[in-house]
């Protein structure tokens, strides 16, 4: 069983004891979550497609950890104009396990 469910903003492909990696949540570590914005349910075949969300359906999930991800470089270069400028940063995330989801 799987879900497509929409996490801050993003949507993700998600199955249950599944651990991922979603933008910062405001929420404290070791709290329980709900998402209520399941898009997709694929239950041993039989699929549920939503229009936008599946009524009723829900994803809860476990906040484990705040972290930074990897460095992520942006260079910038105009050719023959001596231009060239090289930026990065880490992005916040949160590392989330899903318990269970609801149909």
């Amino acid at each position: 069983m799987y879900a497509i469910v929409e996490i801050a903003g993003q949507q993700f492909k998600v199955a249950q004891d599944d651990k991922i990696f979603v933008n910062r949540l405001k929420d404290n570590e070791g709290e329980s979550i709900n998402f209520d914005s399941v898009l997709l349910i694929d239950a041993d075949g039989k699929v549920s497609v939503g229009t936008p969300n599946v009524a009723g359906a829900s994803v809860s999930a476990k906040v484990l950890t705040h972290l930074k991800g990897d460095k992520i470089i942006i260079f910038k270069k105009k050719r023959r104009k001596g231009y060239r400028v090289k930026n990065g940063f880490r992005p916040s995330l949160t590392q989330i396990q899903i318990e269970t989801i609801k149909a």
